[in-house]
């Protein structure tokens, strides 16, 4: 028995180390993001002065079963105030419900206005968004792609702001930040928000002022066609392309441009089983592109400190798998601590990786320059949703680790869609909608098995007087407890 509780403590202990290097390395990645802003110079946009002509410009919208959200995204492409002979629009409809005879009537009516939009539709979807990209490369004319995902609503002024830095030859993306259209609509749209934030400051513009890889975020951005071909193109073997894309090319030498003050307005998922499946198919993306991209990586003639900085933003999602053991082992450790004599201060030392994330997450949320409102109310607004974003990330862990392990062993999955449903604000309304998942999962059912597992840890801690625990098992009940019970509410009953 003995050496069971002693494999306990270290399994815990040896979780507990690998999280806190992670967020240490979160937190480097912070130390340069606050440095370069100490010492950034905003010239804005750079001036279009080397073209007699503006470039020609290629726009990508690869769609699937998008019925609520593709025409406001045709509108918002039309209304780009770049000349319309300059730009083609492809629609890449991958789509098999009413879509795809909206989109049609949509093409007609701009078509009819002089532009130059086409709806472009495969037998199948082999590869499935990458499949769809690839296709559409054959087809575009242009020397510049842009890409945008439904569910966003790019800003008219787009193409002026971003095309303009592809002037230096070496750049082949310029990526924008992610705004959230419908960030005040409920709990899991604030949380989801508080941590898409982090990536699009603090990780983004770090990496960029530390001269690490970056990566291209799927949507938003715009990529030199010179850039794609010269990185091998668009490629199917794991759920995130846009990853995978971003790696071979920074591996080719060229610069991904990261632009933090232009924002491009997205709607969140505004339901538990659509961010559920975002989760699930980020997660195994990036362990997929760990597998077949770290290899290349290390044999690369990166520095070192950027081979290090790539590894562990490949390895970012396995995070949630120490999560999820640390989180199952620190139940039976209560018990093991207590036959081994074992005090918690021995724990204290991990401390500095909760410290690194708090911090990391106020610069993010609160102090970042894209944030409008008062400081106060911000920091207010913080401390009361980071611990709940701490408890929904816990909650994610079982769900998001089944996710890295088939991504690390290789099993394949089809590419699930993100539905959107025009959630703007609080009167918008998912219920009664089409795309909303109508299944219960065994790893839903699991999740709540788990909510009442740690129920029984807080019990029994407060029972055996061993309250070390007490935060991480709360914030662990509650997590898995809305996990479970949002999930069961936002399926479809027919």
């Amino acid at each position: 028995m003995t050496v069971l509780y002693y494999s306990i403590f270290l399994i815990y202990f040896f979780t507990l180390v690998y999280i806190t290097v992670y967020c240490l390395f979160q937190f480097h990645l912070l130390y340069h993001y606050k440095r370069y802003h100490r010492k950034q110079i905003d010239v804005g946009t750079p001036p279009a002065t080397l073209w007699e002509e503006v470039p020609f410009v290629t726009v990508q919208l690869p769609i699937y079963n998008e019925l609520y959200v593709i025409e406001r995204l045709i509108d918002s492409i039309t209304a780009f105030d770049y000349p319309q002979h300059r730009f083609e629009i492809h629609i890449l409809d991958d789509s098999t419900d009413e879509t795809v005879e909206v989109v049609e009537q949509k093409v007609r009516e701009y078509k009819a206005k002089g532009f130059q939009i086409e709806q472009i539709r495969r037998t199948d979807r082999q590869g499935f968004k990458a499949g769809a990209l690839k296709e559409g490369m054959k087809l575009a004319q242009g020397e510049f792609i842009v890409i945008f995902d439904a569910d966003f609503l790019p800003r008219k002024d787009f193409l002026r702001r971003t095309i303009p830095y592809f002037q230096d030859p070496e750049i082949g993306v310029v990526q924008t930040r992610w705004e959230h259209i419908n960030q005040n609509y409920s709990l899991i749209t604030r949380l989801q928000a508080l941590q898409l934030n982090v990536h699009f400051t603090v990780e983004q513009q770090g990496r960029r002022a530390a001269n690490y890889l970056l990566q291209f975020n799927g949507t938003a951005g715009v990529w030199r066609r010179q850039t794609i071909e010269d990185a091998g193109g668009w490629e199917a073997d794991t759920l995130t392309e846009d990853l995978d894309l971003s790696i071979r090319a920074q591996l080719k030498g060229w610069k991904i441009q990261y632009l933090e003050k232009f924002g491009s307005p997205a709607e969140l998922p505004a339901e538990m089983n659509g961010l559920k499946s975002q989760q699930f198919r980020w997660m195994k993306g990036g362990a997929e592109t760990a597998r077949k991209m770290l290899p290349t990586v290390w044999r690369s003639n990166l520095s070192l400190r950027q081979k290090v900085h790539a590894t562990t933003h490949l390895l970012a999602s396995s995070i949630f798998v120490f999560v999820f053991i640390a989180g199952v082992f620190s139940v039976p450790l209560l018990f093991a601590m207590r036959q081994l004599g074992i005090d918690a201060k021995v724990f204290s030392y991990f401390l500095i990786g909760w410290l690194s994330i708090i911090a990391i997450y106020y610069v993010a949320n609160v102090q970042a320059e894209i944030h409008k409102q008062p400081l106060l109310k911000m920091t207010l607004k913080f401390i009361v949703l980071f611990p709940l974003f701490l408890a929904l990330s816990m909650g994610l862990s079982f769900h998001n680790t089944i996710a890295v392990i088939q991504g690390f062993r290789g099993k394949k999955s089809a590419f699930v869609r993100t539905p959107k449903f025009d959630i703007k604000g609080l009167a918008d309304n998912f219920r009664k909608r089409k795309y909303l998942a109508s299944k219960i999962s065994w790893t839903t059912l699991f999740e709540g098995f788990l909510a009442i597992y740690f129920l029984g840890a807080v019990i029994i801690g407060l029972q055996i007087a061993n309250t070390s625990f007490l935060l991480f098992h709360v914030l662990l009940m509650l997590g898995y407890g809305t996990i479970f019970i949002y999930t069961i509410r936002h399926l479809r009953y027919k």
